[in-house]
């Protein structure tokens, strides 16, 4: 996996804005690109994936470090 053509920082914020933030965020990259988003609460670590299978995008990969949460989007529309 490459760099991230952009990083989302939605740390701090709770459900649903981590996801409404991400769904905004994932159209300023390019059809193939990957986004990065970062997040503070523990109900990304369902919801941002769920939406992004449902968006038809694709999470290349998830970390997590202490209370941060990170997601690597792909889009793919």
């Amino acid at each position: 996996m490459g760099s991230p053509a952009k990083t989302l920082d939605v740390k701090g914020l709770v459900c649903p804005v981590p996801v409404l933030k991400t769904k905004k965020a994932i159209l300023e990259v390019n059809l193939g690109e990957v986004l990065e988003v970062v997040s503070t609460d523990p109900a990304s670590e369902s919801d941002i994936p769920s939406w992004v299978n449902r968006a038809g995008h694709r999470v290349i990969g998830t970390r997590r470090e202490g209370n941060l949460f990170f997601f690597y989007v792909e889009r793919g529309r």
